[in-house]
């Protein structure tokens, strides 16, 4: 598989920008530039090496049905730059629908209470769940939320539970009853190119080959492929995929005209993720646009599928800081949050958590939901400590969560960790 695939389908299911931007090699300077290879202000077409008017790019786009916008997910930006495109599209067809990976389909109803202007933002954010589903800063959304309460475009929920997607990667598809999978069908099979691509990613959050230096080192992915917890890995992600890609085909099928899909580029590009489960589901009339803010390398334009266009902005104004993260898994049942694995390396792996450990409270305050967790991790400042009550069993153990005074620029853990 060329390189530069296995690199940009990272952005969405692994990496952070400015990680696929580093050069290699022992003179590699620690803040590279990033490279501008598409002209600021304007779309260029991946392969053809062509720009094209704005004007020009909507006409194109006039016969899809389904057009998809990647981001990546903490990044202003691109949110900006989605919600002037979603903007130009609605002038174009009002009966468009905006569809968000951002919320399960659960919250659908509150949704249609945000659009139909009968909740403020802090109710909608509430009642949608977004600091346990999501967890992003909200304020990166928002104007895209009013945008369509303004304007009465509905909104839809394009994805399943976290809980699906974490029971799929612990115990695989073939383990989830049929009345248990929320509606969701059996996923089309990965290309063997996608393949390849998440064996680089599950190899780089299990036990990767390190050089004399302690740094990991490239290893083969193949290694990966008869490892049952790899396929397991690889179903989740194929389940994600399928889920937004069956809300979308449903949205058409009750008479949608357009949908607009806001979602992470790792989704998108190279034509696997969401665009290879549309074709599986016979919708072929599909546009990918993405964001392009030289934090990938020149030479990926010159795969043609890369996306139908690419739009080019300014570098980001500063690096992103990386979120605190605890390092676990969590589920909610009916004893509380307990968590159901805890990564290697970690902060959890280093205080000693365990899988099915149940937390109590933490900072002095009772954990009762997911996001409890997740509140209180971003709220911890680096070099700061974070106690924590766990129950093991018959035992009420006290820990200390001690974050490093710098965080590290680690990779975006896969779907369904918890900071």
């Amino acid at each position: 598989m060329p390189r530069t695939i296995a690199t940009l389908l990272l952005i969405g299911l692994l990496l952070p920008l400015p990680a696929l931007a580093r050069p290699t090699g022992a003179h590699a300077p620690d803040h590279p530039q990033p490279q501008h290879c598409v002209p600021l202000g304007r779309w260029l077409l991946p392969g053809a090496g062509k720009t094209l008017p704005n004007g020009e790019l909507l006409q194109r786009l006039k016969n899809k049905r389904v057009i998809l916008l990647g981001e990546d997910h903490d990044n202003a930006q691109h949110h900006r730059w989605q919600l002037i495109v979603a903007a130009q599209l609605h002038a174009l067809d009002e009966g468009l629908q905006l569809g968000f990976e951002s919320f399960p389909r659960s919250v659908q109803p509150v949704l249609d209470r945000w659009v139909a202007g009968e909740l403020d933002e802090a109710r909608f954010l509430e009642e949608s769940r977004w600091n346990e589903v999501w967890r992003y800063d909200a304020r990166l959304y928002l104007p895209l939320f009013r945008f369509a309460r303004d304007y009465r475009i509905p909104m839809l929920a394009l994805n399943v539970e976290r809980s699906l997607i974490s029971r799929v990667g612990a115990n695989g598809w073939a383990s989830i009853p049929p009345e248990q999978r929320q509606g969701i069908g059996d996923p089309a099979p990965a290309a063997a190119e996608y393949l390849d691509l998440l064996a680089r990613i599950y190899g780089r959050h299990t036990t990767p080959h390190r050089g004399d230096d302690g740094t990991p080192t490239d290893d083969d992915p193949k290694r990966h492929l008869d490892d049952p917890r790899f396929r397991h890995f690889v179903e989740g992600q194929l389940v994600w995929d399928r889920a937004m890609a069956e809300a979308i085909a449903e949205a058409l099928r009750r008479g949608a005209p357009r949908i607009v899909a806001i979602a992470g580029a790792g989704h998108l590009m190279g034509g696997h993720g969401i665009p290879h489960q549309l074709a599986d589901l016979g919708i072929d009339d599909v546009a990918v646009l993405l964001p392009w803010d030289g934090s990938l390398p020149c030479d990926a334009l010159e795969l043609p599928h890369l996306a139908d266009a690419v739009f080019g902005l300014t570098p980001p104004e500063r690096p992103r800081v990386p979120r605190p993260r605890l390092g676990v898994y969590l589920a909610q049942d009916a004893q509380g949050v307990r968590i159901t694995k805890v990564t290697q390396g970690s902060i959890a792996e280093k205080i000693g958590l365990r899988p099915d450990d149940l937390i109590i409270d933490m900072a002095g305050r009772a954990v009762e939901e997911v996001k409890d967790v997740v509140e209180r991790v971003q709220a911890t400042q680096p070099g700061t400590w974070l106690p924590l009550t766990i129950r093991r069993g018959d035992q009420r153990l006290e820990l200390i969560a001690r974050f490093p005074a710098r965080l590290p620029n680690a990779p975006t853990p896969p779907p369904g960790m918890t900071p």
